[in-house]
């Protein structure tokens, strides 16, 4: 039976967890190596999610003839500090403008 696969998440908990025992340094060379390519494969199956999930982005940002939109971000909305979190969506239509995207 295959394993279910993990959250992105959980599989970022378990690198962190690999990444500690590594420091820590109370281990043997050989259950060293052993954490170190499990450490390998977590970061690389994270990374191939990231990408996955990034090209799903792409795909869904495009209008319907396929080209990408640009999305106007006003600095407030980065702030880490907001109470409340913003559902609203700025997306820019400017056909005129001669940026690529």
């Amino acid at each position: 039976m295959a394993e279910k696969q993990k959250t992105f998440e959980a599989s970022l908990q378990e690198l962190e967890r690999i990444v500690r025992n590594l420091e820590n340094g109370d281990l043997s060379l050989e259950e060293s190596l052993k954490l170190f390519e499990d450490g390998v494969k977590i970061s690389r199956q994270c990374q191939e999610r990231l990408n996955q999930a990034e090209r799903r982005i792409e795909i869904l940002m495009k209008d319907t003839d396929g080209n990408p939109m640009l999305e106007v971000i006003k600095t407030e909305d980065l702030r880490s500090e907001q109470t409340e979190p913003k559902i609203k969506r700025r997306i820019a239509f400017d056909t005129d403008d001669e940026s690529p995207f």
